[in-house]
């Protein structure tokens, strides 16, 4: 039910490819809550994916922009503050690609051109986005910007190869630059989901079985997309307005849970066979 929560804020949300995304759920449930905001993602995603349907069910401009070039950066903000009639308020980073993962490099075994292409989409695009919004002063007093993160940039999974150490290097410009945009009362932080059922998520090997196993060693079990939605539009709000530079996690307790009684069921079933 929505509570017009958002009601009069403006702002930008990247990421957004079908309706599997983190991304494409939080624009539709901030236009419920009454948002104004403009949608972005690179030419090539938008050629492969429905934003312009999830700009149409939220009367929301799609503007192409690869959130690696600062050029196209600048056009986005400048263009998002023309079309919005004002500063911004909110921004969701929800970017992220790796062709070591895509084409199933281990770690031990990275194409060092791929992982560099890992941490600029996946990483420095953060930092990107920031500083350019703090050069262009497009954000409002209070504003809060996000970006999604995952627990692989404090442990160690096999599988997520480098984007491991992009999402450690998102979480740190996040507190360098929640630090640097307090000057202007702009919060930055990231938010680490459980493993997700979205195209990116589907992309890493054995991606089926970590999630089982997520589910089981999570006392609430994974958060589901339409969850993690609802806590970006929290971080979003005015609700949460002196929260900044934080590592927040939303999985259900995974990170912090030992062991659950679920999880030793299926290994004492695991021992009898």
């Amino acid at each position: 039910m929505a509570t017009n929560l958002l009601k009069g804020k403006r702002g930008i949300i990247f990421g957004a490819l079908n309706e599997e995304s983190i991304a494409w759920k939080t624009a539709l449930m901030a236009h419920e809550e009454g948002a104004e905001f403009v949608l972005s993602n690179a030419p090539i995603a938008l050629r492969m994916g429905k934003i312009k349907e999830l700009g149409e069910a939220c009367n929301a401009e799609v503007i192409p922009a690869d959130a690696t070039s600062v050029e196209d950066l600048e056009n986005l903000f400048n263009k998002a503050s023309e079309i919005l009639g004002g500063k911004i308020d909110f921004v969701l980073h929800s970017i992220g690609m790796s062709p070591n993962v895509r084409k199933g490099k281990t770690y031990g075994d990275l194409n060092y051109d791929w992982f560099h292409k890992t941490l600029d989409i996946s990483a420095m695009s953060f930092h990107k986005v920031l500083q350019t919004a703090e050069k262009l002063d497009v954000m409002n007093e209070w504003g809060s910007i996000v970006a999604l993160s995952y627990i692989a940039a404090q442990r160690s999974f096999s599988h997520y190869a480098d984007m491991a150490d992009a999402k450690a290097l998102l979480e740190s410009v996040a507190r360098g630059y929640g630090a640097r945009f307090a000057a202007k009362k702009v919060r930055v932080n990231t938010i680490s989901q459980s493993p997700t059922v979205t195209t990116a998520g589907q992309g890493i090997t054995g991606f089926d079985d970590f999630f089982n196993f997520a589910d089981q060693l999570s006392p609430l079990g994974n958060a589901p997309s339409e969850e993690c939605a609802k806590y970006i539009l929290s971080l979003f709000s005015d609700y949460t307005r002196y929260v900044t530079m934080q590592n927040l996690m939303h999985d259900g307790g995974f990170s912090t849970c030992g062991i659950t009684e679920e999880m030793m069921e299926t290994l004492a079933k695991a021992r009898q066979k």
